[in-house]
């Protein structure tokens, strides 16, 4: 595999033992014990992964701002000829969670396979981080992640996918993308990669993009017949102070909300919200009338965006947050308060995300997305220094601790989608658009670029090195995902829903689920290590 490290690439032999001569910052790294650098790289791993999730909270905030963008028609009554002004969404809800969620939360895996593309270019074999990381985050998602939200609900309650329809079709297209897979490494072309095959995978999330619409939108002939509830008239919900720390708000609006005793509020990661017992409705948040925009703009105006910028960065040097004065416990406190220093650093570097409210948040959008690519591209480095100085191969990194690590905005998605809504459909949908945006983008981008350059440098497809290993993890996550499904269905047949029920039956679900990521791991570990 290709390395774009500070490095040299030789490694010398001390009584025996061979030394990796790599080094992240300065050679001198190179001197001290393989040991002490291997802790060192992890803790420098994981402090990324803390990165990721503090951008991943900005990037939701400009997502919400893209979403509820309106625009607005005029039309002429047929009666009494008057004007009549209305406000209608640019963004379908449905192609906003195949898009914007799913492809913002697996961002950092589609950096990393795409960095790892770029670094590999001139190499005639594909780099194992990406794919490897893809799959391993695949498994990720579907099972430590449903085991998560399973547990969610309150003892006895129960959380069901009210829009089954849209769920069936996202499945479909998911299983679909790992069988495709399968059929290029081991059917169709085996161990190489050709130009068609990468452009074809590439289109089919367009495909999925136009079915998915299709079922929204219950076209004849290419949708299911299936009833769904209502649709909302906003994806998020009301705007917020951006002078408050996004983490307070997540947790201070939920805690309100549970003291209340109203838990029919707006799920900020999918449209699915239900606000009784008869059947899946939808919750009415502000419109982006003129009314509402005015009576939100009194606050607004008072503060321009070089205000709000500055609030940003003042925000991110304050280690006492709003949630941490209620506390009464005064260590308590002080751990919060020390979290907050320890993240202090991050959110200072994403404080120069401009503001969500300019362009209706699209700069703040792509940039948060070019942060997300940075510490990407730093964790790559880190994967490959890991890699060196452990001899652990690079896929059962890829496997473990990247799909881990990339795969904690998807979790954080669905655990808070789980907790706020009274239906399982967004908890659940996020985890099966994300699988799909991974094959789809995530590898088929990657694949592409280097196809397209090793077709036009060398006449060559693109080799992929360990292809029996990454066929045989595709098979393995396949069995396993066929278990993981049957058992939300048996729990659909039986208790009555996927998400909640008896606590026992709650936890048991949820250590199958586990236990079945645990045997993917390691039947993937041993196998492209050569064990079996």
């Amino acid at each position: 595999m290709a390395s774009i490290l500070n490095q040299t690439q030789e490694s010398s032999e001390v009584l025996g033992h061979v030394r990796c001569q790599n080094y992240f910052l300065f050679p001198g790294e190179s001197s001290l014990s393989d040991p002490l650098r291997a802790v060192l790289y992890f803790l420098g791993l994981a402090y990324c992964f803390i990165g990721l999730s503090a951008i991943t909270s900005r990037f939701f905030k400009s997502m919400e701002n893209v979403v509820k963008h309106s625009r607005k028609v005029v039309s002429l009554d047929p009666v009494t000829k008057a004007q009549v002004i209305t406000y209608n969404k640019v963004w379908n809800f449905t192609i906003a969670d195949i898009s914007l969620l799913a492809f913002g939360t697996s961002f950092p895996q589609i950096s990393l396979a795409t960095i790892d593309a770029f670094r590999n270019l001139g190499e005639r074999y594909a780099g194992g981080l990406g794919p490897g990381t893809l799959v391993g985050s695949a498994a990720f998602d579907l099972f430590p992640i449903h085991a998560v939200c399973v547990l969610m609900p309150k003892a006895g309650e129960l959380k069901k996918i009210s829009d089954l329809g849209v769920w069936l079709v996202e499945l479909v297209w998911s299983f679909w993308a790992y069988i495709w897979l399968y059929i290029i490494l081991e059917v169709w072309s085996p161990n190489v990669v050709t130009l068609v095959e990468a452009l074809l995978t590439v289109l089919q999330y367009g495909l999925l993009l136009i079915h998915a619409y299709a079922q929204d939108k219950r076209w004849p002939y290419l949708s299911l017949p299936m009833s769904r509830g209502d649709r909302p008239e906003e994806w998020v919900p009301e705007e917020i102070d951006t002078s408050i720390d996004v983490h307070d708000v997540y947790t201070d609006a939920a805690q309100r909300a549970l003291e209340s005793g109203n838990r029919n509020i707006v799920d900020i990661f999918s449209i699915h919200s239900a606000s009784n017992d008869t059947g899946i409705t939808y919750h009415t948040v502000a419109d982006n009338s003129p009314e509402s925009s005015t009576k939100r703009g009194k606050a607004t105006k008072k503060a321009t965006v070089i205000d709000t910028w500055k609030q940003q960065f003042l925000d991110a040097i304050t280690l006492e947050t709003s949630e941490s004065k209620k506390v009464d416990s005064i260590y308590l406190r002080i751990a919060k308060s020390f979290w907050q220093l320890l993240l202090a650093p991050w959110k200072i570097i994403f404080a120069f995300v401009p503001p969500c409210n300019i362009a209706h948040g699209w700069v703040a959008f792509i940039c948060s997305l070019l942060f997300i690519s940075g510490v990407a591209f730093v964790v790559t480095r880190l994967t490959d220094l890991i890699s060196c100085v452990t001899g652990i191969n690079p896929y059962v990194i890829a496997f473990t601790a990247l799909a881990a690590g990339t795969s904690w905005p998807d979790l954080v998605a669905s655990k808070i989608a789980a907790e706020r809504q009274l239906t399982a459909d967004s908890a659940i949908a996020n985890i099966t658009c994300s699988n799909s945006v991974n094959i789809y983008v995530g590898i088929g981008v990657p694949w592409l670029i280097n196809t397209v350059y090793n077709y036009f440098a060398y006449r060559e497809p693109l080799y992929i090195e360990n292809a029996k290993g990454l066929s045989f993890s595709l098979l393995i996550f396949f069995a396993t995902s066929v278990g993981c499904i049957v058992v939300l269905v048996l729990r659909r047949l039986i208790i009555g829903a996927e998400l909640g029920g008896p606590r026992l039956w709650a936890w048991l679900t949820s250590a199958y689920f586990m236990v079945l990521w645990i045997v993917f791991v390691v039947l993937s570990s041993l196998k492209v290590s050569g064990i079996i």
